[in-house]
């Protein structure tokens, strides 16, 4: 029964899901103090593996976060839980807390991270008619924190933020919310980087907006240079964005996603675009090809 219902990793040991369990006083679910990445395997290869760990252990590096393994052995941890789950296409999330501490804030009093691995079988963030269709979209009133606070170049577990602005899109029917820095400026979705498309032009928010810097979006941008698009990164007004070609969500979990419509104006043609369709071609190609991530067999 326990294989059935699928096995999670934590700290080194494996528990049915129905048994996974951290302390109550554990600082990642008092605080949202940890970090985490969201990983895709494909036909039992897990895509940019590599990648993902160093983002995970940059993440924890700039929270002072010491995570109890090397990146061997993370990534050892990671294949080993889709192969006790016998899963080829799969979600993994990887989680690190800061462990179990006291109800204080005080960091030191956690003795030792808690690190967690959940693998699932594959499912799409959006189905294919959704996907040749684009998705709705609105501004959030929700700005980005900024880069001199709880900054989004860090993939913590405080996701509050994102949050906040993903019910105003639900409250008003919308799939997602773009959400603006400080300075009116387009930052990125809820949990996706945004691409417009302009004259032949890929533009994608500058990094000073305290964006992710996402592992999709730096496929994507490799696949539009050598494809012989000019790929920029600037600041984006919403005005821009209004006016541009075609637009697209990238993410783990969205992959490349179109955008029909922001605050009820049409994105082009409001559906998926030429360029964003040949974008996802190509990126599709590269997740199923062995060479492009580590192997779990």
């Amino acid at each position: 029964m326990a294989q059935e219902e699928g096995l999670v990793y934590i700290d080194g040991k494996f528990y049915p899901r129905s048994e996974a369990k951290v302390s109550v006083f554990d600082h990642g679910l008092l605080y949202g103090d940890g970090v985490f990445e969201g990983i895709k395997s494909y036909n039992g290869v897990v895509f940019k593996l590599k990648e993902h760990l160093d983002r995970l252990y940059f993440s924890a590096k700039a929270i002072m976060l010491e995570i109890p393994l090397t990146k061997d052995e993370m990534s050892e941890a990671v294949i080993e839980t889709l192969r006790k789950n016998n899963l080829k296409d799969a979600y993994v999330r990887l989680v690190v807390t800061r462990g179990m501490g006291d109800l204080g804030l005080d960091p030191r009093k956690c003795s030792k991270a808690t690190v967690i691995i959940i693998a699932v079988p594959l499912l799409q963030l959006y189905d294919e008619e959704k996907r040749r269709k684009g998705v709705s979209m609105i501004i959030a009133s929700v700005r980005r924190d900024p880069v001199d606070a709880t900054t989004h170049e860090i993939k913590s577990l405080n996701y509050l933020n994102s949050i906040l602005a993903k019910i105003e899109a639900n409250n008003v029917g919308a799939d997602e919310a773009i959400i603006l820095d400080t300075h009116g400026f387009i930052c990125e979705a809820t949990a996706e980087n945004i691409f417009l498309v302009k004259n032949n032009k890929i533009i994608t928010p500058a990094a000073s907006t305290g964006c992710l810097a996402g592992i999709t979006a730096s496929v994507v941008k490799d696949i539009s240079e050598k494809l012989g698009y000019n790929v920029i990164e600037k600041a984006i007004t919403v005005t821009e964005l209004y006016a541009a070609d075609e637009a697209f969500l990238t993410g783990t979990a969205a992959e490349l996603m179109p955008i029909r419509e922001v605050n009820k104006r049409q994105i082009g043609e409001g559906k998926m675009g030429p360029v964003t369709e040949k974008l996802l071609r190509e990126f599709q190609k590269i997740t199923r090809d062995p060479k492009n991530g580590t192997s779990i067999w």
